[in-house]
C-alpha cells in the first residue's frame, strides 16, 4: 500500500479525466473515497480512500470482475458482525465455483442508526454491490427507498432481502416467512404436512420476527392462530393485518397468562417469536404459572425462532416435556437458503448449507 499527499490525489484528477479514466468520488460517513477506473483490457481498478490528512492507494484487482460475473453482497443491521450468514453463503458459493464476498455492515460499529440505510444502499449500487440482507433496525424504514417488492414483503411490511439489479434500482422481499416455513417442513415434516397439527396454534410475540412467522402459519393453513404479546396495540394491528389477507383463519389477541394458559392447552403448536432467550436476553417466555399448568405437554410442538443459542430454556424444557421442538437454526438455514437463490438465482443445497451451519454453531460454541 502506498500514500500520496491530499493536494496529489486531488491533483490527478483533472489529469485522468483528459485521458478518458472514470473517476467516482463518494463521502459518506466521514470516509471519502476516490475510485479509479482505467480503461483499459486489463481493467485495472485503483482506489484512494481518506486516511487522516492523506490518502492511501491500492490496486484492488488487475482483471476485476463485472456485477454479473461475481456477487457481491452485504448485511445491513445492529450487533451484526457475529451474524453466521456471511459464511453461509459464502460457503455455498464456493461449493458451487462462484466467486462471493459477503461483507457485514454494523451500523453499531460504525456509530449510525437504521435511517442511514437509504444512503447506504445509495452508496452500495455504485460500488456494484449485488444484493443485501437487511436485519433489525432497519427491516421496515428501508422500504420506501426500494422500487419494487414482492407480495410478501408488502403484505408483512417489512423486508429482510434487497436485489440491486443492473439499472440500479432496488427490489425488496422477505425470506423470513419463507425459512420458516422451510424450516418446519425439514425439521418437524409429521406437523406441517398433518393439517390436524396446524389446527390451532399459539406464538409468542408480534414484533418483527412474529410478524413473519405469522403470516407463515397463515400460509400453512392454520385454522385458529392466538397471538400473545404485552403490546396489545402490536398484536391486535398484526391481526387485523393478517385477517385481511386470510379470512379463513381465526386470529385472536391474548394479552394475559389466563386467557394463554387456556390457549395453550387447547392447541396443538406453540411458536416463540419474542427475544427472549436469545444470549443477550436469557431467560424462559412462559410465565411460571404456565409452566405449572402443564402447557408444555407431550402432544405439542414447539418452534423457537432463536438459534444464539439454538438450546434456548423453552427447548430445553419443552423437549423433556415430551414436546416435538423445533430450533431457530431451522429458520435461519431456511432464511438463508432462500436468500441466497434470490441473490444468484442458483440453486443452493439446503442440506449442506444446514450442516455448515452446524460446524459453524459447533465452533463458535467451542464444541
Amino acid at each position: 500500500m502506498v500514500s500520496c499527499a491530499r493536494r496529489g490525489a486531488r491533483a490527478l484528477i483533472p489529469s485522468l479525466y483528459l485521458r478518458g479514466v472514470s473517476v467516482r468520488h463518494i463521502a459518506l460517513v466521514g470516509i471519502e473515497i476516490i475510485f479509479i477506473f482505467f480503461p483499459t483490457p486489463a481493467r485495472i481498478w485503483y482506489g484512494f480512500k481518506k486516511v487522516g490528512a492523506s490518502y492511501e492507494a491500492d490496486t484492488y484487482s488487475e482483471t476485476m470482475s463485472l456485477r454479473t460475473e461475481s456477487f457481491l453482497v452485504g448485511l445491513i443491521g445492529d450487533g451484526i458482525t457475529s451474524s453466521l450468514t456471511p459464511p453461509m453463503h459464502e460457503a455455498e458459493a464456493d461449493a458451487h465455483g462462484v466467486r462471493y464476498l459477503y461483507r457485514p455492515v454494523d451500523l453499531d460499529a460504525l456509530n449510525l442508526d437504521g435511517a442511514s440505510a437509504p444512503a447506504l444502499l445509495d452508496a452500495a449500487a455504485l460500488l456494484g454491490f449485488n444484493a443485501f440482507n437487511i436485519t433489525h433496525p432497519c427491516k421496515q424504514s428501508v422500504m420506501e427507498h426500494l422500487h419494487e417488492l414482492s407480495d410478501a414483503a408488502r403484505a408483512l411490511g417489512a423486508v429482510n432481502c434487497v436485489v440491486i439489479r443492473e439499472d440500479g434500482t432496488f427490489y425488496g422481499d422477505n425470506t423470513d416467512y419463507s425459512g420458516f416455513i422451510a424450516g418446519l417442513k425439514r425439521g418437524l415434516p409429521q406437523v406441517a404436512e398433518d393439517p390436524a397439527r396446524l389446527e390451532h396454534v399459539v406464538q409468542l410475540g408480534a414484533g418483527g420476527a412474529g410478524s413473519a412467522t405469522a403470516y407463515a402459519l397463515c400460509r400453512l393453513g392454520v385454522h385458529r392462530l392466538s397471538l400473545f404479546e404485552r403490546d396489545a396495540a402490536k398484536a391486535q394491528g398484526l391481526a387485523e393485518q393478517l385477517g385481511g389477507l386470510f379470512p379463513q383463519t381465526r386470529i385472536e389477541v391474548l394479552t394475559d397468562d389466563t386467557r394463554l394458559i387456556e390457549a395453550l392447552l387447547e392447541a396443538q403448536g406453540l411458536v416463540n417469536a419474542t427475544p427472549v432467550g436469545m444470549h443477550v436476553h436469557p431467560g424462559m417466555p412462559l410465565s411460571d404459572s404456565a409452566l405449572d399448568a402443564g402447557v408444555l405437554r407431550e402432544g405439542l410442538w414447539v418452534a423457537d425462532v432463536i438459534y444464539l443459542p439454538q438450546e434456548t430454556q423453552l427447548v430445553q424444557v419443552a423437549r423433556a416435556a415430551g414436546c416435538e421442538v423445533l430450533t431457530g437454526g431451522y429458520m435461519a438455514v431456511g432464511q438463508a437458503v432462500d436468500a441466497f437463490r434470490l441473490f444468484t438465482e442458483l440453486e443452493p443445497n439446503a442440506e449442506r448449507m444446514a450442516a455448515h451451519f452446524e460446524a459453524l454453531i459447533a465452533a463458535q460454541q467451542g464444541v
